[in-house]
């Protein structure tokens, strides 16, 4: 049986005790960081060195946004737009902007399907406001709820029918953050009245397979807790209010807004109605260090079952699911939706 999180890799190689790890452990999918992608031939090596350690086609995920977020990196793949491009287009043409961010991920879902990568951590659905922290910013697809869903379900539509599942991000929305959550916990001050535009984006796109929290804490709701670890946060707020049924997994429990050790982390995001842990060592930079927290992670995951292995199975699914495209046909569309970034790519 699989284990509920997904675990990443510390370079461009599966060394000899992460094999052992995902072995024994079998996480229920892998995470595939900016160091462990060089070259096309690489991430496939490195893909099927994975299946062979878990010994299923366990599902890969990578954060391809498009922008500042984007793991595969030029010149070796092509370069994406940011949620910003795409925003841009859609006030002077929603029709426009629809098409070119479904087009848009599309195409990156072909790019990385040719790489056995079958789950992005996108889009963003996040509603940035004037003053906040930078995190977000030109990630964002708009400020207003209606523009960035609408985005969003493009986003969405665009990477389901290349094969690959989304993952909204992150709710139920870090726009207001004045802190970037990597380093301290974000403490979000608005009143219901301001954050429920926060939640309707994220309503309009609930039907998403997948969902990853935000380590933030709402102080209108439950003050001083991150909403990974917040049973209000995820029951009332992003279950009830929001409507989101899918497979909801944590940000990175590396993350430093999250305080205790990573055992004490994994089992407050459980306890608090995650379905999946996701850990990536981000602040990590040796193996040998990587490995010792992922064991850490691992050996605290539950099992995947009932309701969480239900939900993980839909994401799987979308993997065998590709429609057809024509490669040349809409790179050369999707160059004249957006000349301004078409150069670049």
């Amino acid at each position: 049986m699989a284990k509920a999180c997904i675990l990443s890799v510390s370079g461009p190689v599966l060394t000899s005790g992460e094999a052992a790890l995902f072995k024994a452990q079998n996480p229920w999918g892998v995470i595939l960081m900016g160091r462990s992608c060089v070259s096309r031939d690489q991430v496939r090596r490195l893909v099927a060195d994975i299946w062979t350690a878990t010994g299923r086609e366990t599902l890969i995920f990578i954060d391809q946004e498009g922008g500042r977020v984007a793991r595969l990196k030029a010149p070796e793949w092509p370069l994406f737009p940011r949620g910003a491009d795409y925003a841009a287009l859609y006030a002077q043409d929603p029709e426009l902007g629809r098409e070119a961010c479904w087009l848009g991920h599309r195409l990156m879902a072909a790019e990385l399907a040719s790489l056995s990568i079958h789950a992005d951590c996108a889009p963003v659905v996040d509603l940035p406001v004037a003053g906040a922290h930078d995190i977000i910013g030109d990630r964002a697809f708009g400020t207003g709820p209606a523009q960035v869903a609408d985005l969003a379900q493009a986003a969405l539509d665009g990477l389901r029918a290349g094969g690959v599942a989304g993952v909204i991000k992150h709710i139920p929305g870090h726009g207001r953050s004045m802190s970037d959550s990597h380093l301290e916990l974000p403490r979000v001050t608005a009143g219901d009245n301001e954050l429920s535009k926060d939640f309707d984006a994220f309503a309009r796109v609930a039907s998403a397979p997948m969902a990853m929290t935000a380590h933030i804490a709402y102080e209108a709701y439950d003050p001083g807790r991150a909403a990974t670890v917040s049973p209000y946060m995820i029951q009332e707020i992003i279950r009830h209010r929001i409507g989101f049924d899918g497979l909801l997994m944590t940000d990175d429990l590396g993350m430093k807004a999250l305080g205790g050790s990573l055992t004490d982390r994994a089992n407050a995001s459980i306890e608090a109605g995650c379905d999946v842990l996701l850990h990536c060592s981000g602040f990590v930079k040796t193996s040998d260090g990587i490995l010792a927290e992922m064991t850490e992670v691992a050996e605290a995951a539950p099992v995947l079952a009932g309701r969480a292995a239900e939900r993980a199975a839909v994401a799987d699914a979308i993997a065998k699911q590709a429609e057809p495209l024509e490669p040349a046909k809409a790179w050369q569309r999707f160059r004249e939706l957006l000349p301004q970034v078409g150069a670049g790519i």
